[in-house]
């Protein structure tokens, strides 16, 4: 699936397909993620070694069903997915949290989806199957763990930094949490790990994807592959080539990181599960096949969130995959522009807009967000915010930020009506991120309706 050990950007200015086999190991890992959940039930490697020892102490090993017991799923990608459908058949009540899975395709899952808080207070298995970043870091930290069901049982078979294990073998140790199954570390192998030799603790040394059919499926993946590109067909999961014709690159290329920042920039303003995407393109963008700039635009909105390589070539397979509905409309009115990318996101029912356009040949700026004419450059960490617009809220933001040493390096607000009493977005560009704390000041100040910072 990784293609860490391949210099991509160095294979694609040489004109070389690169390609992966992101769906080949599956099934194993889900498999193996479902093995650690009832070694940790039925106290399986501990039992064997006190038996291959000499000893026969049955009660000693005291196990526990999974019938009736809940399963919270954080992240239903391909692999959480899989495990959910295993889990289903041992009769185990689902749940699940993921920012791309909406409630039609839950419930086809036959996933209850909730809130982290709710996933960690109801379960009785937690297993985790996301990326590694900012966000996902010790995701399972001494603060979740503290707000987990006692006596639940951790199953991590996605990325060892997503645990925080010196928290871990802490909640073990104190008896919050009855064991753990790992096959993920942060430092492979564990030499210093906290959980090695811990009590309720069964740990593997990253198999996931080691079985005998997902070697078998990869290697013929890969292989079939190759033969399609050297047959001049395209490779169904190259991670750097769409094929395009020179012409309408020329004319697409300077927009498409403006696409990919309108993605990126509606990802992370959406509270809720995205459930439909609509684009717009305007001007001369109207008249050109602009699927390269949605997958752009697709690319951005998803690739935070999903451990899977999404780029210019998967983006709209993994969109369809996630259950996202995704359409195009052309017009040949760009209102004040040469051209102009309109994105509309459906959320819960709820939806956003947000325009962007080029100024000059490459400058790409956001022009519009739902009915607010706006003008700044998608960069950096953002304040995007709603306030009511009455003298004062940008002085007791600007003081707010000031007071902790948090420079704003630019500022554009917009409102609907010319006259105060009205609601504004305010965007603020930032040299540095907004602690949490310091995010929950600014929403609790008299006048802010909303408060998201984002990174762009």
């Amino acid at each position: 699936m990784g293609v860490d050990n391949i210099d991509v950007e160095a294979a694609t200015r040489r004109g070389i397909v690169v390609c992966n086999s992101p769906e080949g190991n599956t099934v194993a890992a889900a498999e193996h993620t479902v093995a650690l959940m009832l070694a940790l039930a039925r106290r399986v490697p501990a039992a064997s070694a006190s038996v291959s020892a000499g000893e026969w102490k049955r009660s000693a090993f005291l196990g526990v069903e999974l019938l009736n017991k809940t399963l919270g799923v954080i992240g239903l990608g391909k692999i959480g997915s899989e495990v959910a459908a295993r889990a289903a058949a041992f009769g185990m009540k689902i749940i699940g949290n993921d920012p791309f899975i909406g409630g039609e395709q839950a419930e086809r899952l036959g996933v209850e989806v909730v809130e982290l808080d709710e996933l960690f207070a109801r379960s009785d298995f937690v297993t985790v199957h996301v990326p590694l970043n900012k966000d996902t870091r010790h995701l399972i930290g001494r603060e979740n763990l503290s707000k987990m069901k006692p006596g639940v049982r951790i199953i991590n078979c996605s990325r060892g930094a997503v645990v925080d294990e010196a928290a871990l073998a802490e909640a073990i140790k104190d008896g919050r949490v009855a064991g753990a199954g790992l096959d993920v570390f942060e430092t492979e192998p564990p030499t210093e790990s906290p959980l090695l030799g811990l009590d309720g603790v069964v740990l593997t040394p990253h198999l996931g994807a080691s079985t005998a059919e997902a070697q078998l499926k990869v290697a013929v993946d890969v292989a079939q592959q190759v033969l399609d590109v050297l047959h001049g067909n395209p490779a169904r999961s190259a991670v750097n080539v769409m094929p395009v014709s020179p012409e309408t690159l020329r004319t697409l290329d300077p927009y498409l990181p403006l696409a990919e920042k309108l993605g990126r920039l509606q990802g992370q303003l959406a509270e809720r599960p995205v459930e439909s995407v609509e684009l717009t393109y305007a001007g001369q963008l109207g008249e050109e096949d602009s699927r390269l700039l949605t997958r752009a635009f697709l690319k951005g909105l998803l690739e935070p969130m999903l451990d899977e390589p999404v780029n210019l070539v998967n983006a709209a397979i993994v969109a369809q995959g996630r259950g996202l509905r995704v359409t195009e409309s052309r017009s040949r009115e760009p209102e004040d522009y040469v051209s102009l990318i309109t994105s509309r996101v459906v959320t819960d029912g709820k939806d956003r807009t947000i325009a962007g356009a080029l100024f000059g040949r490459r400058e790409a700026r956001i022009v519009r967000v739902d009915d607010y004419r706006v003008d700044f450059v998608p960069s950096g960490y953002m304040l995007v915010s709603m306030h009511i617009d009455q003298p004062g809220m940008i002085g007791k933001v600007g003081s707010l930020l000031g007071e902790h040493n948090i420079n704003i390096a630019g500022m554009h607000v917009g409102r609907r009506q010319p006259r105060p009493g009205g609601r504004s977005v305010m965007v603020l560009a930032l040299d540095n991120p907004i602690p949490p704390d310091i995010m929950d000041q600014l929403r609790r100040i008299d006048g802010i309706t909303s408060a998201q910072l984002v990174e762009l």
